[in-house]
């Protein structure tokens, strides 16, 4: 976790050095002005420069997320490295600004901001409400930002209660600069000053943030060529006041009253949205009229009134009960206010996908099994409602005519990639068995979908990593399980013809997993054991497979994968199977690595998914190349866990593992990958068990943890089918 740098204190100036140290700085005072002070010549009008620089998206790895508990607030905000990043509006698949953060100058000697050139650290306010406080201090001891959120109850609006402190007796200008980065193209927006604030449009969404002290100075330009930052590299002042009327990557900014003296340290910063202009601002300005105190205590109340709905805390999660309570209300938070029941992976995008390709809307999407995942913890945790709002969202929105799902889509259901994953074809059967959604309505979707995989299976043409085909026993596993499910909702509805067919197929593909998927003269161990997956069905001809993100070409028979254990969770396999635990042996010696946080497991052999060696992002590389790095998932210390219940083993330390990454995090967030041994590991941010700058916080990761605490109080995986685990008499029936 980053730390606070150690502030400084100073004698307290002389009321002249003050004055001459706020008009150095540029802020305003009654009358004063510097004799002899060079100034630049003030520019207004339209702003130069558009469309300015091509528009980014924040970094992915979120330090938090929140947003108001209801479904009449449509806004979302996240959190990075001292800023408030991404805020989304008004689906949590639609980022409606890119970042928006302070500017701190003396006017002369130098002009920070807070995403790089504060330490910042992040907490949660309330272990009940997803409130998040930051505190940034200033890298040179200057100063000290402190930064509260929360999101209007009663409207689409995000409030920040914000304090600054000069840390040595001396005022500084203070400015807020805010990338507008409306709607999915960042790169054709408009904005101005209007109402004293200022207010920004695409044409569909619209943005408008005010102060309180209001701003004494605004300008919108285009960025790096006539935006704010870009002003204050000269002279260190604010000399511009643009509009920016044609299209392009807006960047805003206005001056505060901020000195960081006594009396002049607060302000409340109001970010609405709406369609129109007219509309954002009225939003903005009732937030702030109704104040942070206000809406806070609404906000916190709702949260409240959810967490209190929940199954009490597992007794497993005692000692993590923060970051329990977090992962509970972030799944919640994953959902969608609109398309209710859909869920995004993450409300983030890391790496490349929020730069080289950031046209395509990644992670801030719906899978159907991460959609599974999901549900079923929020089953678990006691929200029974939400996994059916999870259900019904994915029979409505993302299942096709013929029973088949889209490899992702957006929330209105637009495929997003065009691939077909066959285990998020049988999850929405296993989900439906689960909830005991069994009548004639849900027959008629279950009986759609069987009968895809029928028809099509049990090869898919992408496993749940999604960068390879073929004969995966990860999701055989889960088409068997949704055939069985299937079988019994099937005979429940008098169709007695199709669940013995759907029995027999899943019988046969249970029968046929060895040959497909164990081999018996691999080259990595004497003993059996499973494959990632086979491209050909025969796991002992060592046919080739292209592993994706710069891994090689290689022998099947040489490349393992932790997967392997859905077989054993999803009631197909017994935990005791002498071939399971032959290949156990073999994913430890091979995938698994220790930690201080405990033990994590990499996804698969000469797997490329993750940073490159120096720390810097995952992008597309050749193949073969090998330039990056894929690293441990804390979802499979989970998954490992679940197994060790399933073998009537103990899962403590696998569920301590995960919760000390969530603590590390200062968040109580987990990524979708934590730090292992190789490069860069040990050197500054890259500490081996705490989280990469991967997807953050990953939904799936807090489910597999609120799923694993729920397991170990029941003694069993909570999520297990029995009626697939007795029809091949597991250790689980």
């Amino acid at each position: 976790m980053r730390r606070r740098s150690a502030a400084r204190t100073r004698s307290r100036p002389s009321v002249m050095a003050v004055i001459l140290a706020l008009a150095a700085a540029g802020v305003a005072s009654a009358g004063v002005a510097l004799p002899g002070a060079a100034q630049a010549a003030p520019a207004s009008g339209a702003a130069p420069g558009a469309p300015g620089k091509a528009a980014t998206w924040a970094a992915g790895d979120k330090d938090g997320l929140g947003t108001a508990k209801n479904t009449k607030s449509k806004v979302w905000y996240t959190l990075n490295d001292g800023a408030l990043t991404e805020v989304f509006f008004p689906r949590v698949d639609t980022p409606a600004t890119r970042d928006t953060q302070l500017v701190v100058s003396d006017g002369t000697t130098f002009t920070d901001r807070e995403d790089r050139d504060t330490v910042s650290r992040v907490r949660l306010t309330d272990s009940r409400s997803l409130i998040y406080q930051q505190v940034n201090t200033a890298k040179s001891g200057k100063y000290r930002i402190t930064k509260t959120y929360v999101t209007d109850p009663a409207r689409s609006a995000v409030l920040a209660d914000v304090r600054f402190e000069s840390l040595t007796g001396r005022p500084y200008a203070v400015y807020v600069l805010h990338d507008a980065g409306l709607g999915l193209n960042a790169n054709d927006d408009t904005g101005r000053t209007e109402g004293g604030g200022l207010v920004a449009t695409d044409g569909v969404i619209s943005s408008a943030v005010l102060a309180s002290p209001g701003f004494t100075k605004t300008s919108s330009g285009y960025a790096d060529r006539s935006d704010g930052w870009t002003d204050l590299q000269d002279n260190r002042r604010m000399d511009w006041s643009y509009s920016a009327p044609q299209r392009g990557n807006v960047v805003q900014m206005g001056q505060t009253r901020l000195t960081g003296l006594p009396g002049s340290q607060r302000l409340t910063l109001s970010l609405g949205f709406d369609a129109g202009l007219d509309a954002a601002l009225t939003t903005a300005r009732a937030s702030l009229g109704r104040g942070f105190s206000s809406a806070r205590s609404a906000y916190s109340s709702e949260w409240h009134r959810y967490v209190s709905s929940l199954s009490p805390v597992p007794k497993a999660a005692k000692a993590w009960r923060p970051a329990y309570l977090a992962s509970v209300m972030l799944l919640a938070a994953h959902e969608d206010k609109t398309f209710r029941g859909g869920f995004v992976a993450a409300a983030s995008r890391p790496w490349a996908w929020a730069n080289e390709l950031q046209h395509l809307p990644v992670y801030i999407a719906v899978w159907s099994r991460d959609q599974y995942q999901m549900a079923t913890a929020l089953l678990a945790a006691g929200d029974r409602a939400a996994a059916g709002r999870a259900l019904d969202y994915l029979w409505t929105v993302q299942q096709r005519p013929d029973g088949s799902f889209p490899q992702n889509s957006r929330l209105d259901g637009e495929p997003v990639f065009g691939g077909l994953q066959m285990d998020e074809v049988a999850f929405p059967i296993v989900l439906s068995h689960q909830l005991g959604r069994t009548g004639s309505a849900e027959w008629a979707r279950v009986r759609r979908s069987a009968d895809f995989l029928v028809a099509r299976g049990p090869r898919t043409d992408q496993e749940r990593w999604e960068n390879i085909g073929g004969y995966s026993p990860a999701t055989i596993a889960a088409e068997i399980a949704g055939l069985v499910g299937a079988a019994d909702i099937a005979r429940r509805n008098n169709a007695a013809g199709l669940a013995a067919g759907y029995l027999r197929t899943a019988d046969q593909w249970q029968r046929d997993l060895d040959r497909w998927t164990l081999t018996t003269n691999g080259p990595l161990s004497s003993e059996p054991y499973y494959l990632r997956i086979t491209d050909n069905g025969d796991a002992n001809s060592g046919a080739p497979i292209q592993i994706a993100d710069g891994g090689p070409l290689v022998d099947q028979r040489q490349v393992i994968d932790p997967s392997f254990l859905e077989m054993v969770r999803l009631g197909v396999k017994s935990a005791k199977d002498p071939d399971i635990l032959s290949t156990l042996r073999l994913i430890d010696a091979k995938l698994m690595y220790r930690t201080p946080n405990g033990p994590f497991w990499h996804r698969s052999s000469f797997d490329g998914y993750g940073e490159r060696r120096d720390g810097t992002q995952w992008e597309p590389v050749p193949a073969g190349s090998g330039e990056t790095v894929g690293r441990g998932w804390p979802l499979l210390t989970g998954e490992r866990g679940e197994y060790a219940l399933a073998a009537r083993l103990s899962a403590r330390r696998y569920l301590d593992a995960m919760g000390r990454v969530a603590q590390d995090s200062g968040g109580q967030v987990i990524a979708e990958q934590v730090w292992d041994h190789n490069p860069p590991a040990g050197a500054g941010r890259f500490t081996p068990g705490e989280n990469t700058f991967s997807a953050t916080p990953l939904a799936w990761s807090h489910a597999q943890f609120i799923r694993l605490a729920r397991s170990i109080d029941a003694g069993r995986p909570v999520e297990t089918p029995r009626i697939v685990a007795c029809r091949y008499k597991t250790t689980l029936c």
